[in-house]
């Protein structure tokens, strides 16, 4: 069972997001708030697998809230529900640890399919945001997202590191990636752990924005 919090203070969009998530036998729903500050004592009650935040919200923004839940919950996961897909949100949300992004005008399907992707630990970026993270990954340095933080063409990466690295950017999971691989999920896990460490991200999509920047990773071409 993945459980799920919903950050939106559009209240009647909160409430269909709570009824379709609700009725998933895979999911639960353990709320749906209008703020961070309702949010927080939640995540630390229930400790969701998924949180659904919005970014324009009242009082703390979404991306400062998904700076404190991965913080405080770093097993947690924070997918932006969003209709503004500036670069510079983007970047700013992905520095905070968010897995991924989903317009605010996505049909249900594509609501529970991306909130599925983060608890299994796979990367989501929903197709009208993904020109804007092109834009924000290939933006000067300084005014994007992370680069790594460790010098030198590799970033301290082992071989086996940069074939799990480059899985990751094809948005695999651990799970999928240990399949490729053939090797043990565990193993899997830890590979993708010893990456996102050493680029110094917070995430897998972190990772490879920061890995895209730094040169690791080609970003692909902006979609049509």
């Amino acid at each position: 069972m993945i459980r799920v919090l919903v950050v939106e203070d559009q209240r009647a969009l909160a409430g269909a997001l709570e009824i379709a998530i609700g009725a998933q036998p895979d999911l639960a729903c353990v709320g749906a708030v209008g703020t961070v500050e309702e949010a927080l004592p939640l995540v630390a009650a229930h400790r969701p697998e998924v949180v659904l935040m919005d970014i324009h919200l009242p009082g703390v923004d979404g991306v400062e809230g998904t700076r404190r839940i991965r913080a405080g919950h770093p097993r947690t996961r924070v997918l932006v529900l969003t209709a503004d897909t500036s670069p510079a949100l983007l970047a700013g949300a992905v520095s905070a640890g968010a897995a991924g992004f989903l317009a605010k005008d996505s049909p249900f399907p594509s609501v529970l399919a991306a909130v599925r992707a983060p608890a299994e630990g796979t990367m989501y970026v929903e197709e009208s945001a993904f020109t804007a993270l092109v834009a924000a990954v290939r933006a000067p340095n300084g005014n994007g997202p992370v680069r790594a933080r460790h010098g030198g063409d590799r970033a301290g990466l082992t071989e086996r590191e940069l074939q799990v690295l480059r899985l990751m950017g094809e948005g695999l999971g651990p799970r999928a990636i240990a399949e490729r691989l053939v090797v043990s999920p565990h193993t899997a896990r830890g590979h993708v752990k010893n990456v996102i460490a050493k680029l110094g991200a917070h995430s897998q999509l972190e990772a490879v924005v920061a890995a895209t920047r730094s040169g690791l990773l080609q970003m692909p071409p902006e979609r049509d």
